[in-house]
């Protein structure tokens, strides 16, 4: 018995003899019968989706189906706490900007010094002057200087005082032109 793979007992459900063989098929060593024993020793298959895995699989989906909705929950409660932390931060900005703001507007020197730029007021003991027209800083003259030459200056006023004076003359001929066109067709009519 060494060396020898022991037999499985014959299924019950068949009919005919030992060894497993199908009905009319010999055990003897003729052409038929090694076939008939080859047959015999390989195992039934197995099918591939058994019940075992079926109820696995179902188990498996009602879990997943069961997690879906607290973990979507979950990924939008975090998605606004992170919008509402970010508009805390935002919000404390903005605090932190009005309470300097708060500090600048309650200082006495910046009061003052709004009072001379916005309200042209001075303190009783100075002596104050107002340029009016346009008021021109140092920064501005030394910028339309570098911009354009004095020539290019003069020449395009030139152009804008021949475009204005062109205009007013330019109205009083078409009411000319207006007035001559209706009396001439009033008179090819007569």
């Amino acid at each position: 018995m060494t060396g020898q793979r022991p037999r499985r007992p014959a299924p019950s459900g068949t009919a005919g003899g030992s060894g497993g063989s199908p009905p009319g098929a010999s055990t003897s060593g003729g052409p038929g019968g090694s076939a008939a024993v080859a047959s015999a020793a390989q195992p039934p298959t197995r099918p591939h989706f058994t019940g075992r895995a079926a109820i696995l699989a179902i188990v498996l989906c009602a879990i997943a189906l069961s997690l879906a909705y607290p973990v979507r929950e979950y990924i939008s409660q975090r998605r606004q706490i992170d919008q509402l932390r970010a508009q805390g931060a935002q919000i404390q900005q903005q605090r932190h900007r009005l309470e300097s703001e708060r500090r600048l507007l309650h200082s006495p020197v910046y009061i003052a010094q709004q009072a001379r730029d916005r309200l042209h007021m001075c303190l009783p003991t100075q002596m104050c002057y107002e340029i009016i027209g346009k008021s021109a800083k140092p920064k501005d003259v030394a910028a339309g200087v570098a911009a354009a030459p004095w020539y290019a200056k003069l020449w395009s006023s030139v152009q804008q005082a021949n475009a204005a004076q062109g205009n007013d003359r330019a109205e009083p001929a078409r009411r000319q032109h207006a007035t001559r066109t209706h009396q001439r067709s009033g008179e090819h009519r007569a």
